[in-house]
């Protein structure tokens, strides 16, 4: 699921950004019109507090290129796809909006509120990975790209627990296994595992998903074209029990994951006394912890990527993504397009920090840390890269708490001895959600 709707404030406010009062982050990137366009232009997306400062900068160093253009911004947090879709039904939305979820962008287009952006198509195919490239193309034309991506195949490891125990980062299933055993034999429990948030088990699963079903299952699966009775989902399921099955070597024990979020989780990790060797989420952990003091800048842990299972590509991963969709084609909205698709306009947030750009284009010394380098960059060389299940999912399946998906995911962890009948209760929550 989308950390949005767990980590983020929820926010409405507007920003006029003019080339009289702008003033931006480093040199300008090369934008479209070359300050020969005019015009104003409208975007909405959900940033607000810093993540709306580091977008405003974005938005400065358009402004810088084309000073003939009054660029004005609404943040509409949590609730943008409620906000935009009044817009769109009442004959105003934007002209441009980056949007978080893959069936918002589907439900403007079938409605035909969408422009399509088949000028950019050449260049969001040739800078972007094949798979995250395809994700705004529908029949012969390119509906939206992403801007601000997420990388959910990481894993976070305290290293002075591994270097105690003996254990390297593992880059196989296998090696995950057998290091969750000697760290559990040196003392630390190798998991920390926020239950609280049953969208923390989505990922899981479907990061073991893609990786032992493949891409084709994973897309099938994800459009409820095979049951979640599936052989290939009883396996993943069968796979994720040797994280949540052995309470002993989980922080707090399978009681206390159920009352651990992700904050509380990843905190147990990433300091220098841990009460957990792993935690497994998204490049979003050390956000989540960014505001307890006794997590210091990467100080005492690391990050690689979540492990090959059987043998599958190491450059597989499961993500998410904001992705700019244009609704009223004009040479000023086509030229913040165009600029937004570019490396330049994505170096300025990156630089930043708390930013992952797909872009090929864009260098590995754009972001500030080792850690962040590793995790976007992973997005923009991935060979299979997947968009968040739960995301596509009916909302009553893929992203309530306390229902479908979660709950369910929940009960797994609560009893990992039941794959069969978790497995059955998931199909009958998701026949209920997708109508059949």
């Amino acid at each position: 699921m989308s950390t949005r709707r767990i980590l983020r404030l929820t926010a409405g406010f507007s920003l006029v950004i003019a080339a009289v009062t702008a003033c931006g982050d480093g040199p300008a990137p090369d934008a479209a019109g070359g300050g020969e366009v005019s015009g104003e232009v409208s975007v909405m997306a959900v940033w607000s507090g810093d993540e709306h400062a580091a977008f405003q900068a974005v938005l400065d160093g358009f402004t810088r290129e084309n000073p003939g253009v009054r660029v004005t911004y609404t943040s509409a947090g949590n609730n943008l796809p409620t906000v935009l879709g009044t817009a769109v039904e009442g004959g105003d939305p934007p002209e441009i909006a980056v949007v978080p979820q893959p069936a918002l962008v589907t439900q403007f287009r079938e409605r035909g509120a969408l422009a399509p952006m088949d000028f950019l198509r050449a260049a969001v195919e040739a800078d972007l990975p094949p798979d995250i490239a395809r994700l705004g193309v529908s029949g012969d034309h390119l509906y939206s790209f992403v801007f601000k991506a997420a990388n959910k195949s990481t894993l976070w490891y305290n290293v002075a627990a591994f270097e105690d125990a003996g254990v390297k980062p593992p880059g196989t299933w296998d090696e995950l296994v057998a290091a969750a055993g000697t760290l559990k034999a040196a003392g630390t429990p190798a998991y920390a595992i926020a239950g609280a948030d049953g969208w923390t088990l989505t990922d899981l699963f479907e990061n073991i998903y893609l990786r032992q079903a493949g891409p084709e299952r994973y897309d099938q699966l994800a459009a409820h074209e095979i049951p979640w009775t599936d052989p290939s989902v009883v396996a993943a399921l069968r796979t994720m029990t040797q994280v949540l099955g052995d309470s002993a070597n989980i922080a707090g024990g399978t009681a206390g994951a159920l009352q651990t979020d992700l904050p509380t989780a990843s905190a147990k990790v990433l300091t220098d006394k841990p009460g957990a060797a792993v935690v497994i989420e998204g490049d979003f952990v050390p956000t989540a912890v960014a505001d307890n003091p006794a997590v210091r800048g990467g100080e005492h842990y690391s990050v690689v990527p979540f492990p090959s299972i059987g043998g599958s590509d190491p450059a597989t991963v499961v993500g998410g993504g904001d992705s700019v969709v244009l609704f009223t084609d004009t040479p000023a909205s086509r030229a913040l397009a165009t600029y937004l698709s570019t490396a330049g306009a994505a170096r300025i947030w990156a630089g930043r920090g708390g930013f992952s750009s797909p872009n090929r284009q864009l260098p590995a010394d754009a972001y500030p840390d080792e850690l962040a380098r590793t995790t976007a960059t992973a997005i923009a060389n991935a060979k299979t890269f997947r968009f968040d299940m739960s995301d596509l999912a009916p909302v009553a399946f893929g992203g309530t708490p306390g229902q479908g998906e979660f709950k369910l995911l929940q009960d797994l962890l609560a009893n990992p001895s039941d794959v069969d009948g978790i497995a059955k209760r998931l199909e009958a929550a998701a026949a209920a959600a997708y109508g059949g």
